[in-house]
């Protein structure tokens, strides 16, 4: 008999099961409901097919639908191979390349034989995959030889599959799925045990674009076709609902209806600040600088560009370089001759973070262990030379200003800092009505730096979270191996907006690689220089972004203290000209952002103007409030009007136009 496996359960409970057996085996011996509703595994905490047998003793969780993570994650990964599968059929001569699974859905990259894909094409392809679901055909994994599998994919004339299975490493099994006994993927899984368990009416193709094989701007371009895929109808038209109101919120749309910024290709990735705005950046930056002010932090400013060495000593040359905009430093050769240009040492960038720079103030003389911490902030603009198809409105750019700052401290301080650091974010992120969740990002499999350091730091975080009451399932603590920086652990602030959407802004690193590699240094207090640690800090992350993030949380109704016209007086009629200026000045005298629209035009049509404008207050004025010296006052988004004395609307719109950090 041949020897037996030891298959533990969630409970504790140990079952002694054959070689061939399969987790789906296990679920039909423990019951029919449960053989019915598990669609995959956990078998010692990784993902697997629930057909496939186990190799040997195991721990087993079998997965339902109620696992929403595991089981979203293994009906995208479905859906995009019926897609490719789909899409063979439709238009034969198209070659396959790649299809994972994405946060809401899926895509796969297509070299079509005759022509780019269009959106056109959407309906023909999902009255395919629809087909494909019906058919119920089972997803069978085979492991394949390196030569049979690139025999196969040349057979097919699939070059682009052949080449990525003769670089996959030496060591690695590779594997293919068939679809029924048709159709086979290069891919490691997991998938469903067959097409059918896909819900056919849990899907739809939302758009096609351009993509070049393996990211690569030299190599062919690609057709990608997305698409979102969930467990079941309900949950597609809900997140569909999501996608008509997050297009309505567009911080790109509203920010041109609204006349804040624009871009455009003189200045790929740079934003054009209108006057409207630049007023909501100098009005987040004032309520920054009092945030850090009063935190006792001492702002500072740092040079555009710096030599290539600086960036050398600091690791970013080797990690970031072809993100960096690097330019030479030009060296006088002769009048006739003109500059010379060579050697690595004679590279200047473009800084794409601030960091190295505070490191040079602070090695700006001697530092006691008496003066730590050293708090320096800067509004730092910086600049990354973003791929072109990854820049997106003000979420990602190429010139941006970061709320940046760096912590020196001695090893007793980093605890208190972080915590400190904890304490303001908090208050920051409620001034804008946001909650967040908290999650700390270990250490990276390319990292600088000791195991030891890594201990180390990555404890103080951990640490700082739990005295500040923060690393709990309210605040959604969560820790991310593997997702650290390559020089420190971070704590990550994931905020979440009005309409659910997560959005991963403030940060905070423990870093003690940086102050080794830059040599930076205090004399402590046995008179021997020690090394500082540098936290790395920034709640904002940068204005553009954080701007953009306001504008659709807020669909453009900002509060009233960040809007960049806060008031607008508007006439009835023209014998209340002079006295809708009069009312101006006082708005203005007040401190209120007014404007004044004497126009000859309708009072409604004045009404939806400025409602679209996304004006707070719309204080309407005609012959009798200029009698009686008072105002009919219209709140964004309400049908009302309240009339009061001028005097009174004004001291209501002080308030309410008064910064959070001012109101008491």
């Amino acid at each position: 008999m041949s020897e037996m496996f030891k298959i533990t359960l969630p409970d504790g409970s140990v079952r002694e099961v054959a070689p061939g057996t399969t987790p789906a085996d296990i679920a039909a011996a423990i019951g029919p409901g449960l053989a019915k509703a598990a669609i995959g595994a956990r078998v010692d905490g990784e993902l697997f097919d629930i057909t496939r047998p186990f190799a040997g003793d195991a721990a087993l969780a079998l997965v339902t639908v109620r696992d929403e993570a595991d089981a979203l994650e293994l009906v995208r990964h479905d859906y995009a191979h019926v897609l490719a599968e789909a899409v063979q059929a439709l238009f034969p001569g198209t070659q396959i390349t790649f299809g994972p699974s994405t946060d809401d859905g899926f895509y796969y990259d297509f070299a079509p034989q005759d022509r780019a894909f269009t959106e056109d094409d959407l309906p023909a392809i999902e009255d395919a995959m629809r087909k494909i679901i019906a058919a119920d055909k089972p997803l069978r994994r085979e492991v394949w030889s390196r030569a049979d599998l690139i025999a196969r994919w040349q057979q097919q004339g699939e070059t682009f599959k052949a080449e990525w299975a003769a670089e996959l490493p030496e060591n690695e099994e590779l594997t293919v799925y068939w679809s029924g006994s048709d159709w086979l993927d290069m891919c490691r899984g997991p998938h469903l045990a067959s097409t059918g368990k896909l819900d056919p009416a849990a899907f739809k193709l939302t758009r096609v674009s351009g993509a070049y094989w393996r990211g690569d701007q030299a190599n062919a371009m690609l057709s990608r076709v997305y698409g979102t895929g969930w467990l079941n109808k309900k949950q597609l038209d809900a997140h569909l609902m999501r996608l008509e109101e997050a297009a309505k919120r567009d911080h790109r749309k509203l920010g041109a209806e609204m006349d804040l910024f624009h871009l455009q290709a003189e200045a790929h990735g740079s934003v054009f600040w209108h006057p409207k705005g630049f007023r909501i950046y100098r009005e987040l930056e004032a309520y920054m600088r009092r945030a850090i002010d009063g935190a006792g932090y001492k702002e500072v400013k740092t040079p555009q560009v710096m030599d290539a060495r600086q960036w050398e000593q600091s690791g970013h040359w080797g990690k970031y370089r072809e993100n960096m905009f690097v330019i030479p430093d030009e060296v006088p050769n002769t009048e006739d001759e003109g500059p010379v240009i060579s050697g690595e040492a004679d590279w200047m960038a473009l800084k794409p973070m601030n960091c190295p720079a505070h490191v040079l103030i602070f090695r700006q003389g001697i530092k006691s262990y008496r003066e730590l911490p050293l708090r320096f902030y800067e509004n730092g603009c910086c600049h990354r030379n973003e791929p072109h198809g990854a820049l997106h409105g003000l979420m990602r750019v190429r010139q941006f200003t970061q709320d940046d700052a760096h912590i020196f401290c001695r090893e007793d301080q980093i605890v208190s800092e972080a915590r400190a650091f904890c304490a303001l974010a908090d208050r920051i992120y409620k001034d804008f009505g946001f909650t967040y969740a908290i999650k700390l990002a270990l250490r990276p499999e390319k990292r600088f730096g000791s195991e030891e350091m890594w201990d180390k730091a990555e404890e103080e975080l951990r640490n700082a979270v739990m005295e500040a009451g923060l690393a709990t399932a309210e605040y959604g603590w969560e820790e991310l191996p593997g997702e650290g920086a390559f020089y420190a652990p971070k704590l990550e602030w994931h905020l979440t907006d009005a309409i659910g959407r997560t959005w991963q802004v403030g940060t905070l690193q423990s870093d003690r690689v940086l102050p080794e590699r830059l040599d930076a240094s205090y004399i402590g207090e046995d008179g021997e220089r020690h090394r500082p640690v540098m936290l790395h800090r920034a709640i904002f992350g940068s204005y553009e972004r954080f701007i953009g993030i306001l504008i659709e949380h807020f669909a453009g109704r900002l509060p009233a203290w960040l809007a960049p016209v806060q008031a607008v007086v508007a006439t009835i009629v023209s014998d209340a000209d002079d006295y809708a200026h009069e009312a101006t000045a006082a708005l203005r005298a007040a401190g209120i952002r007014a404007e004044t629209d004497t126009r000859n035009e309708k009072i409604n049509y004045k009404v939806r103007e400025h409602s679209l404008q996304k004006v707070p207050y719309l204080l309407v004025v005609g012959k009798r409030e200029a009698e009686e010296g008072t105002v009919a006052i219209r709140t964004l988004g309400e049908q009302h009007q309240k009339v009061m004395p001028l005097a009174e609307a004004i001291a209501m719109l002080k308030a309410e136009a008064t910064p959070p950090d001012l109101r008491n």
